[in-house]
C-alpha cells in the first residue's frame, strides 16, 4: 500500500471520527431549558371551523339593530321590559343544517350563510307570545324569518316565558312591601325587617299549564358568604302571570310548618301569642355557617402544572387541535359548551357534542323544596358560566377564552376567561409493561389529555363541565358538581328528607340529572348499533366428558329499532355498546366508537306525574333515535314555566324507526343521587361528586394508535436508562430546569356583574 493511499483512507477515517462525535454530542441533547416549541401545524383548512363559531359581540349589535327598525313594533330592552312590553330576549347562533355544512367541509360547497336566531318576547299586543326569528346574512342582517310555528308546531304561549331579571326585581318589590306588614314577627323571628333577607325562587311556577306562580324561600343574608344554609323558615308564594306588576299578589305565606292567607295574618297569630316561633339570631361574621373565608395561614404552595416549552395545542378563533385531534367549540347561553366537527387523524368522529340540559329536583316537607323541579337550562347554563380563577379552576398556565352572550339586554356582554384550555398529565400510565421474563424490558406512555372545560355558577351550585381528548382516541365527557347545597327550615319529621347540617338547616336530598346529544360519525354518516356481552353456556368438558364446564361466550346483538335502543334508566345495558360502520378494520370487525357511561343517577320522576313529559329524557340512561334537523335539541327553554304542555318532549323521538345504516344519534343521561350530609358544609367537593361517559374507539384502528406518540417511552436492560438519548424521561430534569413564565394573577370577574344576579337556583 503507498503512502497516498494510506493518506486517503486517514483522512476518511478522521471524517468519519468527526462526525460520529457530533452526532454523539447533539444526539439526545435536551432542548434549550427555556425555548418555547411552536404548536403542532393544523391539518385542517383554516377558517372552515367559523361557521361553528358563536356570534361576536359586533353580529349581536347588527341583528339588535335590525330588528329593532324592520319589525314594525316598538322594542324595550329586557333589561327593563316589563310584561307588557316587547323586547328582544335573546339573540344567538342559528348553527346551520348538518347537510350544508358537510357540504362545505368535505364537498367543497359553498359555506352556509351565517345566520342568528333571536328571541322576542312580545308582550304588547292582542296575543302576546314568544316568537323566534332566524335573521341573516351577517354580518349585515337584510332578512328576518319566523320560525316559530315550524319549531314548535304552533306559537309559544307567552307564560313559557324564562323569568327575566327585571321580573324578578318587581317580585321582589312585591314581597318586601308584603313582608312590612309583619314587623314584630320579623324581629322576633329573625332579628330583620326583611330587607335584609335573600330571596331564593323556585321553578316550575304552579300546577297546570298556563300557571305562573312561585314560591320563594327567604334567608339570612350575610355578605361574603352564601346564604343558602341559613332558611328561617319563612316562604312566600307569589301570583305573576298578570301582564300589569300592579296585579301580581302574595296567595300563600309559609312558615315554620304553618299555612297563612297573608303576611298580615302571619302577624296577627304572632301578636295573639299563638304561632310558634322559632327565633334565630342574625349570624355573625365570623361564626356564620357555610363561610369559606380562610381559617388557617397560606402553606407553601403545591405542585404547578406548567408547560417547560409551551403549550403543544394550537387555538386559533373558535378551532384547537392537539396531538392529531380538531375540535370547534362554542357557548349556547342557555344550554351551555357544544362542540363541533371532532376529527382525530383527520377523520370526523362527532358531528356534535352539546350539554342539553341539567335538571335538579328536590325533596323537603317545605312547600318551596318539594316543589322544585330546576331546568338550568331555561336559567342558562352558558350565560352563568364566569370568569374562571387562573391556578385553581384551572391551571395557571392554561389558554384562557371570553365567551360573549346577548341575553336580556339589546347590548351583548362579555364571560372574560370563562372557558379553559390546557393538557393536563394525570399522572396515570395510559399504558405500561415492565418485562422480567425472557427479555427486560420497560415500556410506556404518560396520559397527557387535552382539557375543555368550563364552570356554571347558577346561584348556589358550581357544575365544571369538561371534555377531555385522550392520545388512544378516545373522548370523555365529565361533570363535577360543587357549589352550595339548597336548604330547607328543619321542622317536625324533616330528616325524612335530608340531613340536618345546621341549627335549624335541613339539607335537603335531590337528583342531579344532566344530559347530552352526541351526534357520531363513525366512518361516515351512516351507522348501525352492536351490542356485546357475557353469557355463560354450560358444556361437556370436551377432553374427558365427564365433566362440565361454565364456559363464558360473547353474545352480539344488532339493535335495528329506536324502541329497541331505548334503555330505561334502571334497567340493565349491555356493557358494551357500539355506533359501527359499515366498513372493516384490518381484521374484519366493524370501525366502531363504544359508549361507555359512568352514572349513579337518582330515580327518575314516575311517568304518572303531569310533568314528567317535560323532563322524558331522563327516563332513559341511553337512547339512540335517527338524526333528524327538527330534532336539535331534546329540550327547550319553555319547559320549566310550562312543563305541563312542553314545547318539546324527548319522548316523541323515540317512534321505532330503523336505525340500521343511518345518521344516528346518542342521547345520553348521567347523574347521581344527593343527599346532602355535615360534610357538604361550607360547600360540597367535587370529590365522588363526577359522572360522565366516554366514547372510545372499538375496532376503529387496526392497533391502539397512541403507539405513534412522540410522548412514548421504552427502554431495555442493556441501555443506559438514565441516559437522555435512551429514554425521554431523562431529559426531563434539564427540560424543566428554567421556572415557567408565568403572567400576573389577574381577575375580573365581578365586573361583568352590572346588576346582582336575579334570585334563580339550579
Amino acid at each position: 500500500m503507498n503512502v497516498k493511499t494510506v493518506l486517503i483512507l486517514l483522512g476518511l477515517a478522521l471524517a468519519t471520527i468527526f462526525a460520529l462525535v457530533c452526532v454523539l454530542l447533539t444526539r439526545g441533547r435536551a432542548p434549550s431549558t427555556c425555548q418555547h416549541l411552536p404548536p403542532e401545524h393544523e391539518d385542517t383548512k383554516d377558517g372552515q371551523s367559523l361557521v361553528f363559531a358563536d356570534l361576536t359581540p359586533e353580529e349581536m349589535t347588527q341583528v339588535v339593530r335590525y330588528l329593532q327598525g324592520n319589525l314594525g313594533v316598538q322594542l324595550v330592552d329586557a333589561s327593563r321590559a316589563k310584561p307588557s312590553d316587547n323586547c328582544i330576549a335573546s339573540v344567538d347562533l342559528q348553527v346551520p343544517a348538518k347537510a350544508e355544512v358537510l357540504q362545505f367541509l368535505d364537498g367543497g360547497g359553498a359555506r352556509p350563510p351565517r345566520e342568528a336566531l333571536a328571541v322576542l318576547y312580545f308582550g304588547n299586543q292582542p296575543d302576546p307570545n314568544v316568537t323566534e326569528y332566524v335573521v341573516g346574512p351577517l354580518p349585515t342582517p337584510a332578512y328576518h324569518r319566523d320560525v316559530t310555528v315550524q319549531k314548535y308546531g304552533g306559537k309559544v304561549p307567552y307564560h313559557r316565558r324564562p323569568v327575566t331579571g327585571k321580573e324578578y326585581m318587581d317580585i321582589n318589590t312585591l314581597i318586601q312591601r308584603e313582608l312590612k306588614k309583619a314587623p314584630r314577627f320579623l324581629a322576633a323571628c329573625c332579628e330583620s325587617d326583611g330587607t335584609d333577607l335573600a330571596i331564593l325562587t323556585t321553578a316550575p311556577r304552579g300546577f297546570k299549564s298556563g300557571d305562573r306562580t312561585t314560591w320563594f324561600v327567604l334567608f339570612h343574608n350575610m355578605p361574603g358568604t352564601g346564604y343558602y344554609l341559613s332558611p328561617v323558615g319563612l316562604e312566600v308564594l307569589v301570583e305573576h302571570k298578570d301582564l300589569h306588576v300592579s296585579n301580581w299578589q302574595l296567595h300563600k305565606v309559609f312558615y315554620n310548618g304553618q299555612y297563612f292567607a297573608t303576611t298580615g295574618d302571619l302577624e296577627q297569630e304572632f301578636v295573639a301569642g299563638t304561632l310558634e316561633v322559632v327565633k334565630l339570631k342574625q349570624p355573625q361574621t365570623d361564626a356564620v355557617l357555610g363561610s369559606m373565608k380562610l381559617r388557617s395561614p397560606p402553606d407553601s404552595p403545591g405542585p404547578l402544572h406548567f408547560e417547560a416549552q409551551g403549550p403543544r395545542y394550537r387555538v386559533r378563533d373558535n378551532h384547537i387541535t392537539f396531538q392529531g385531534w380538531s375540535i370547534a367549540f362554542g357557548m349556547n347561553p342557555n344550554s351551555g359548551p357544544r362542540l363541533f366537527d371532532i376529527r382525530y387523524r383527520g377523520e370526523r368522529i362527532v358531528y356534535e357534542l352539546s350539554l342539553q340540559e341539567a335538571l335538579a329536583l328536590y325533596g323537603s316537607n317545605c312547600p318551596g323544596g318539594m316543589s322544585t323541579r330546576y331546568l338550568d337550562g331555561s336559567f342558562g347554563i352558558g350565560r352563568f358560566a364566569y370568569e374562571l380563577v387562573r391556578g385553581l379552576d384551572c391551571p395557571y398556565a392554561a389558554t384562557y377564552v371570553d365567551r360573549h352572550y346577548l341575553a336580556e339586554s339589546d347590548a351583548p356582554k362579555t364571560n372574560q376567561n370563562s372557558l379553559c384550555i390546557f393538557e393536563h398529565d394525570s399522572a396515570l400510565p395510559l399504558r405500561r409493561h415492565f418485562s422480567d421474563s425472557q427479555s427486560f424490558y420497560y415500556g410506556g406512555l404518560r396520559k397527557n389529555t387535552l382539557v375543555i372545560r368550563t364552570i356554571s355558577t347558577l346561584i348556589n351550585y358550581d357544575y365544571i363541565w369538561d371534555f377531555m381528548f385522550h392520545g388512544s382516541g378516545a373522548v370523555e365527557v365529565r361533570v363535577h358538581a360543587t357549589g352550595y347545597i339548597s336548604t330547607s327550615f328543619l321542622h317536625r319529621r324533616g330528616t325524612d328528607y335530608g340531613n340536618r347540617v345546621g341549627p335549624h338547616t335541613l339539607g335537603t336530598m335531590h337528583l342531579h340529572h344532566m344530559h347530552y346529544k352526541v351526534d357520531l360519525d363513525v366512518d361516515g354518516q351512516l351507522n348501525s348499533l352492536e351490542t356485546q356481552d357475557m353469557e355463560y353456556e354450560l358444556i361437556k368438558d370436551p377432553w374427558s366428558m365427564q365433566n362440565t364446564i361454565e364456559r363464558p361466550y360473547l353474545r352480539r346483538k344488532s339493535l335495528e329499532r329506536e324502541d329497541e335502543a331505548a334503555f330505561p334508566l334502571d334497567a340493565p345495558m349491555p356493557r358494551y355498546l357500539s355506533f359501527a360502520s359499515p366498513n372493516p378494520n384490518k381484521w374484519g370487525h366493524p370501525r366502531s366508537y363504544r359508549i361507555q357511561t359512568v352514572s349513579f343517577a337518582g330515580k327518575h320522576l314516575p311517568t304518572s306525574s303531569s310533568m314528567e313529559r317535560s323532563v322524558s329524557w331522563g327516563r332513559y340512561q341511553l337512547a339512540v333515535t335517527r338524526r333528524k334537523e327538527e330534532e336539535p335539541t331534546s329540550t327547550s327553554i319553555y319547559n320549566q314555566n310550562d312543563p305541563w304542555t312542553p314545547t318539546v318532549a324527548f319522548a316523541d323521538f323515540i317512534n321505532n324507526e330503523t336505525i340500521t345504516s343511518e345518521d344516528l344519534v346518542a342521547w345520553i343521561s348521567v347523574g347521581f343521587l344527593h343527599v346532602p350530609h355535615a360534610e357538604d358544609v361550607p360547600n360540597t367537593v367535587t370529590v365522588g361528586n363526577g359522572v360522565g361517559f366516554f366514547l372510545r374507539p372499538y375496532n376503529y384502528f387496526d392497533e391502539d394508535p397512541s403507539v405513534d406518540s412522540p410522548d412514548s417511552v421504552y427502554f431495555s436492560s442493556e441501555q443506559d436508562a438514565g441516559a437522555c438519548r435512551a429514554n425521554p424521561l431523562a431529559c426531563l430534569p434539564r427540560t424543566a430546569g428554567c421556572a415557567p413564565r408565568l403572567p400576573p394573577f389577574r381577575f375580573g370577574g365581578f365586573l361583568n356583574l352590572s346588576l346582582p344576579p336575579p334570585p334563580e337556583g339550579p
